[in-house]
């Protein structure tokens, strides 16, 4: 019980990370719910799908009110994130063996393999919002093939790690289409609704899926009140801080999950 209290604290710590950095939301989700609720990881990301979907949505609502969204930017990406994520909760992970080999000498379980892939791509990602770029007042003009693609790209990695995608639409829509970081967190948060749902209505049709509703949806509580609280400091935070400040807590989460993964093979 001590523990589920201390996991219960820590969602309001998963939604106010999600309010400030529009991203992370799952990245955090997953291992408090192993950790201090003794789920199954493959559970966990299936309760993370829920909690940030909801807290997320919340937070849509929000940033629609304001005005920061950019609708057409958000289907683009949305529609194609959401068939990708669906096919891939009920299609590829189904397929992906329990051991994959990488030559004679390498071999890794499923599910270090795809985490460990999750955090290179993480570290990756983290590395220009570190560097920093010159803020755009407007986005650039709309690349409707470009959106499509990443938001295929995203749903897909979404899908394999029960995450949102925000650490991936964020670099994506700042760097690649010069959305201004506070309208690209705010499109972040819409997508990661959409993604995280999505993937969590496909998971409704998995056979023998239980659920425990008093902790999915006292976590969700609490991580939405850590929302509103982030969302409040988000307006107080300047831009270029928040840009580096994202990419900074997306390096540290890679390079985290990454050691715990390497650790785990040797």
């Amino acid at each position: 019980m001590t523990l589920e209290i201390i996991g219960y604290f820590l969602a309001l710590f998963v939604g106010l990370v999600l309010g400030i950095l529009g991203g992370g939301g799952s990245i955090l989700a997953v291992p408090i719910l192993v950790a201090f609720f003794q789920l199954e990881p493959q559970n966990a990301t299936v309760y993370s799908l829920f909690i940030v979907g909801v807290t997320s949505l919340f937070g849509a609502i929000q940033h629609f009110k304001a005005k920061l969204i950019n609708l057409a930017n958000t289907l683009l990406f949305g529609i194609p994130a959401v068939i990708s994520i669906s096919l891939t909760r009920l299609f590829v992970i189904p397929a992906i063996p329990h051991t994959i080999h990488l030559g004679n000498q390498i071999v890794f379980e499923k599910n270090t393999f795809i985490m460990s892939l999750f955090a290179i791509l993480m570290i990756l990602a983290s590395i220009p919002m570190i560097r920093g770029q010159k803020e755009h007042a407007t986005a650039k003009k709309n690349r409707p093939l470009m959106l499509i693609i990443f938001g295929a790209i995203i749903g897909l990695i979404s899908g394999l790690v029960g995450a949102g995608g925000g650490f991936m639409i964020i670099p994506s829509l700042s760097i690649f289409m010069k959305v201004p970081i506070k309208n690209a967190i705010a499109t972040s948060i819409v997508i990661i609704a959409i993604n995280s749902l999505s993937g969590f209505t496909a998971e409704l049709f998995t056979p023998h899926l239980k659920l425990n509703w008093i902790i999915l949806l006292g976590f969700t509580l609490i991580a939405t009140v850590g929302l509103i609280i982030g969302l409040k400091l988000n307006h107080k935070i300047q831009s270029t801080k928040l840009k580096k400040g994202f990419g900074i807590f997306v390096l540290l989460i890679g390079i985290a999950i990454l050691a715990t993964e390497l650790v785990s093979v040797s």
